[in-house]
């Protein structure tokens, strides 16, 4: 996962987030007005990240996240004068539900959100903990999806206007950012997919091993054939050859002594990572660890962890809603 999403969580390796594999589901039983839970039969896989992370991380996220990118997202949702109907927005791959916290809120409109992710237990506090109402005070309503990202399709998408996704591309293939893609295409929604790792870190202050930590932890994360670093250049590829406008736009997180427990959970699986992918640094990385948590604690270190936000306007078609 990306740096953003790093950290230690028991079963879980070194990264936190959840990336999601949606697919189609049978409808099930309503729970309350504004709330309608559905599940895809799946392997009874346990939870792979744990909430207590993605809740840590979830300030940090939301401070960084590119507003700049709203404006042309708000211009393109507003649509044709006279369309009905309310926005339906796919969250893949949605953890615990913080992109729909920080988006629904900032648009105007009614608004259904399908938040897709594999974990059912990250699923139910994502449906508990989502917002209610729009901008504007209009409804907000939501539904679960559990399901896998390598079977997406244009119909799993059907009269979706938006697609998010919040630090989810870089534990994604070229395949699958490309099945991605082209499934917004088929639709012609637009798709906001925020927080995706650039590769960089900056540390203050500097520290002779930075760069090797670094290196090794991007190295970590194209593992296994996913992008990691390579993400944003290869999604911005991917929906530029079917036609879409994309927008790139800077979202680091910064983390000061007002972020010391987030600072501290990210440098233990950062450098975790960086020591999986090269076990030589082991010795050298623990004195570097301790080091930089004891800067952490006294509130002297400060660390800036570059992510991008995309946004990307596929060409209208019928089938957006």
């Amino acid at each position: 996962m990306s740096e953003s999403t790093t950290g230690v969580i028991p079963g879980a390796g070194p990264t936190g987030g959840s990336p999601a594999r949606p697919t189609a589901a049978a409808p099930a039983s309503a729970e309350r007005a504004t709330l309608r839970l559905r599940e895809a039969p799946a392997p009874d896989d346990p939870p792979r990240y744990a909430p207590e992370w993605l809740r840590l991380r979830e300030p940090a996220d939301a401070a960084a996240r590119a507003d700049d990118l709203l404006g042309p997202l708000r211009t393109r949702l507003a649509g044709p004068p006279g369309r009905t109907g309310g926005l339906v927005v796919h969250d893949l791959g949605c953890g615990t539900g913080s992109m729909g916290r920080w988006l629904a809120p900032r648009l105007d409109g009614a608004q259904h959100w399908v938040l897709h992710d594999r974990d059912p237990y990250l699923l139910h506090f994502a449906a508990a903990g989502a917002p209610r109402s729009a901008a504007d005070g209009s409804r907000v309503t939501v539904e679960t999806l559990r399901g896998d990202l390598a079977r997406l399709t244009p119909d799993a998408l059907s009269g979706a206007g938006l697609v998010t996704a919040s630090a989810l591309l870089d534990v994604l293939t070229t395949d699958e950012v490309g099945t991605l893609a082209a499934a917004c295409a088929a639709v012609g929604c637009a798709a906001l997919l925020t927080l995706s790792v650039a590769g960089r870190v900056d540390l203050t202050p500097a520290h002779p091993l930075d760069a090797e930590i670094a290196g090794a932890f991007n190295d970590h994360q194209r593992r296994t054939g996913l992008l990691g670093p390579d993400a944003v250049t290869a999604a911005r590829d991917a929906f530029a050859a079917h036609g879409a406008t994309v927008r790139a736009h800077p979202s680091p997180w910064r983390l000061g002594p007002d972020e010391a427990g987030l600072t501290a959970q990210w440098l233990r699986g950062w450098v975790g990572a960086a020591v999986e992918q090269r076990p030589e640094l082991r010795e050298r990385a623990e004195a570097y660890l301790a080091e930089r948590l004891a800067a952490c604690a006294d509130g002297t270190l400060r660390v800036v962890v570059h992510h991008t936000d995309l946004l990307a306007l596929c060409r209208p078609t019928g089938g957006a809603s």
